[in-house]
C-alpha cells in the first residue's frame, strides 16, 4: 500500500507519516517543500501514481478570508482531479469539529467548502474532523488577553493531543472508505477557561481567566456546545489527557 501525506511536513504531518512508517508502509510526504504543490498541481501526478490512498492534512499559509477559501477551493480541486486520473481508492481529509457551526469564522467556511469538493468528487473518501489541539491552547490564550486578564468564550471544549489526530487518521487510511464524517476529540469535555487557565499556570502565568457568552473565538460566536462533537458516545477519543501531555511538554 502507497499512502500519500499530503502536507506531510506539518504538524499532524509529521506525525502521520512517522506513524504510518513504523507500520512498514510506503508513505510520501508530500508538500511544496518536496515539490509538491498541491494549489498549482505542481508535482501532484507523480506523487500520487501507484498511490492507494491520500491524507491531506495540508493548511493555508494565510488565514485571511479570501485567501484561505481560495486555498482550499482551489488545491482540493487539484488534489481531487489528480486522484481520479490516478485512480486512488480512498481520500482521508482532515478537518474541524463544529466547521459548519461558526459562519462567523472565514477558516471554517472554507473548511466547509472543502468538504463539499470531497463529497462531490466521486473519490471515495473518509473526512475526519478533530477538535482543537493542545498544541495551539496556548496561542488562543495569547489572543485573549485584554488588559492584565484573559477573556475567553463561555463554552465548552474538549481539545486533543496532535499526536492522537495523527493516530486517529492512520486508522482511518487503513480502512475502507465510508464515505462519511467522523469526529474525533480528547477523552475530557471542561470549560473553555479551564483549559486556557492550566495552560498558562504551566509557563507560571497566574493571570485571571474569564468566561464571558461575548468573547469570540477567533471572531466567531460560539454556543456551549460549538467547538465538542455532535455526538459524544459516538465521537472517537484520543488517550492523551491534557495534564500528561502539560507534564511532558
Amino acid at each position: 500500500m502507497k499512502i500519500v501525506v499530503i502536507g506531510g511536513s506539518g504538524l499532524i504531518g509529521r506525525y502521520l507519516t512517522a506513524d504510518l512508517s513504523r507500520q512498514g508502509l510506503e508513505v510520501l510526504a508530500a508538500s511544496p517543500s518536496t515539490g509538491v504543490n498541491a494549489l498549482t498541481g505542481e508535482g501532484l501526478a507523480e506523487a500520487l501514481a501507484g498511490a492507494d490512498v491520500v491524507v491531506d492534512v495540508s493548511n493555508s499559509p494565510s488565514f485571511e478570508d479570501a485567501a484561505v477559501l481560495d486555498f482550499f477551493e482551489r488545491s482540493g480541486r487539484n488534489l481531487l482531479a489528480a486522484e481520479r486520473e490516478a485512480g486512488v481508492r480512498h481520500h482521508v481529509a482532515l478537518s474541524i469539529v463544529g466547521t459548519d457551526r461558526l459562519e462567523g469564522n472565514g477558516y471554517f467556511r472554507a473548511k466547509v467548502a472543502q468538504e463539499r469538493l470531497i463529497k462531490d468528487s466521486g473519490v471515495p473518501f473518509t473526512i475526519v474532523r478533530a477538535t482543537q489541539f493542545f498544541e495551539f491552547v496556548a496561542t488562543i490564550a495569547e489572543a485573549s488577553v485584554e488588559g492584565g486578564r484573559l477573556v475567553v468564550p463561555d463554552a465548552d471544549f474538549q481539545p486533543i493531543a496532535a499526536a492522537d489526530v495523527a493516530a486517529a487518521l492512520a486508522n482511518v487510511a487503513l480502512a475502507a472508505p465510508g464515505n462519511m464524517t467522523i469526529e474525533i476529540a480528547g477523552p475530557d469535555r471542561l470549560p473553555f477557561r479551564d483549559f486556557v487557565a492550566r495552560r498558562i499556570a504551566a509557563d507560571g502565568d497566574l493571570r485571571a481567566v474569564e468566561a464571558d457568552k461575548a468573547a469570540r473565538y477567533f471572531g466567531a460566536a460560539l454556543e456551549t456546545g460549538s467547538l465538542v462533537p455532535d455526538d459524544a458516545e459516538a465521537a472517537r477519543l484520543g488517550p492523551t489527557r491534557f495534564e500528561s501531555w502539560l507534564a511532558a511538554a
